[in-house]
């Protein structure tokens, strides 16, 4: 297999991180995260590309793809693990906190789709693969917004597969299960939730959908649920 580039959103901790891990012993990696720090010491310890991006600003998503394109002439996939949780009623939730994850989560995936999906057509061919929840499956009292956010995303990647009319650019989505993850830690929440998968087992399924070719039967609008080993 040559030597692809993968752009890793939200690729300094969980999921995200474990992605970047698996692609970066063969492959060009860029890791995209919005704490300078962080995507500093992920870079150094994968070798990789490393971008400061706030996905909630399009101007700075915007720029990183450039940063990357300019760097490597082409992007051959996309994996948008980016994510803020909000679990608690809502009645708990701070307007701040409310908005920060319906910018991340929503305008967030949004912003680096549309960015996306503008290399990979000018090109002619990659993947584009968002991380959802399984949350967005089934109700599940207690996070609303959390799962309200999320949903948006995965409305969002649905219509954008349907709108590619070609394999060539495939469109996918991945729902895991809980995972012990800083996701719920950044935000100061307890993880209460059943493990059923860590994130470098699910890593593998999101990586198996990046390195997917062009010319592969899979088509545009592939949803994986459950990715957690459940049965």
């Amino acid at each position: 297999m040559s030597v692809r580039t993968y752009v890793v959103v939200g690729a300094t901790s969980g999921l995200g991180l474990a992605v970047a891990r698996l692609l970066a012993d063969e492959h060009r990696v860029a890791v995209f995260g919005d704490v300078p720090e962080e995507v500093a010491a992920v870079a150094a310890d994968l070798g990789c590309a490393g971008t400061v991006c706030d996905v909630a600003s399009y101007d700075q998503v915007r720029d990183a793809f450039a940063e990357v394109v300019d760097a490597y002439g082409t992007v051959d996939g996309v994996a948008a693990c980016a994510s803020v949780w909000a679990g608690g009623d809502l009645a708990d939730l701070t307007p701040e906190h409310i908005r920060r994850a319906v910018e991340v989560n929503a305008l967030g995936t949004t912003y680096v789709f549309k960015e996306a999906l503008h290399h990979l057509r000018r090109q002619g061919y990659g993947n584009a693969v968002y991380v959802g929840a399984m949350a967005v499956v089934k109700a599940r009292p207690g996070i609303p917004v959390y799962r309200a956010s999320k949903s948006y995303g995965s409305s969002l990647v649905e219509s954008l597969a349907e709108a590619q009319h070609s394999n060539r650019i495939k469109v996918m989505q991945l729902h895991p299960g809980p995972m012990p993850t800083r996701l719920q830690e950044r935000v100061g929440a307890e993880f209460l939730d059943e493990v059923y998968a860590l994130p470098e087992q699910v890593a593998a399924e999101v990586v198996r959908l990046l390195l997917l070719d062009p010319d592969d039967l899979y088509v545009s609008g592939e949803r994986v649920l459950r990715a957690d080993g459940r049965w």
